[in-house]
């Protein structure tokens, strides 16, 4: 069963970190099977808070974005995002 990552980053605290993650995620996916769905574009809060930006990604199954997530590379680059930008992000499971 698909899987989708989401990411909504909430607030930019450290640009230049934020400039660092950006600039070394894409090597974090290579061999991971996903699809970019949604990538900061044009967005229209419905309810809630206001947010930066949003990031969706696709995976075939929950154990696969899991290994994405949680594999060494991007263990190692994901703490850029962590000192750049408060975020909040949710692995669900598709129907």
């Amino acid at each position: 069963m698909r899987a989708y990552v989401i990411f909504t980053r909430v607030k930019t605290l450290d640009p230049g970190e934020m400039k660092i993650y950006t600039e070394t995620v894409q090597e974090t996916v290579k061999g991971h099977n996903f699809k970019l769905l949604a990538a900061y574009g044009r967005k229209e809060v419905l309810e809630g808070p206001e947010s930066e930006g949003i990031l969706m990604m696709e995976f075939p199954s929950m154990q696969e974005a899991k290994a994405w997530y949680d594999s060494p590379a991007y263990r190692k680059v994901r703490e850029h995002r962590f000192k750049g930008a408060e975020y909040r992000a949710v692995i669900v499971e598709g129907l």
